[in-house]
């Protein structure tokens, strides 16, 4: 088990903080979990109103990019969740032992959705349970319940 992960996507205002909210309701106290974007973006309502469906709270989460983290070689593993953020990761962690993976993940704005908010909708609890599902197969299965 890392001691350390940062999740990271486009402009961590989707992915990124999702997986990081997962991350620590699913592993609390046990991991230091961070997430960061290529480039800041801004906060994303649907985002925070599927967490909230399953008890975390990440309405008050604030983008931020990861050139605002102090060193990316820090933590053990980096999680990249889009083809952008992996090469960003790789870029910056070449001559350190972090491992950088990537996860080929859904793109929440990218589902053709028809423009209703509950369709939407859908398309971000696919994530949020996608999410879930690469965490526990890669960091192993807990006691604790989300959802």
């Amino acid at each position: 088990m890392p001691g350390s992960v940062l999740f990271i996507c486009n402009l961590n205002a989707i992915r990124s903080p999702m997986a990081e909210g997962l991350m620590k309701a699913l592993y609390p106290g046990r991991i230091f979990t961070q997430s960061a974007g290529v480039t800041p973006g801004d906060p994303d309502p649907f985002a925070a109103e599927v967490m909230g469906e399953v008890g975390i709270d990440i309405a008050s989460h604030m983008p931020r990019g990861v050139d605002e983290l102090d060193d990316l070689t820090s933590y053990d593993v980096i999680v990249a969740l889009t083809p952008e953020a992996k090469e960003a990761a790789e870029g910056a962690t070449r001559s350190a032992a972090t491992e950088v993976e990537y996860w080929d993940v859904i793109d929440p704005l990218a589902t053709p959705t028809g423009g209703s908010r509950e369709r939407r909708l859908v398309a971000y609890r696919e994530l949020r349970d996608q999410l879930k599902r690469l965490i526990e197969k890669r960091f192993g299965r807990t006691e604790r319940r989300v959802g």
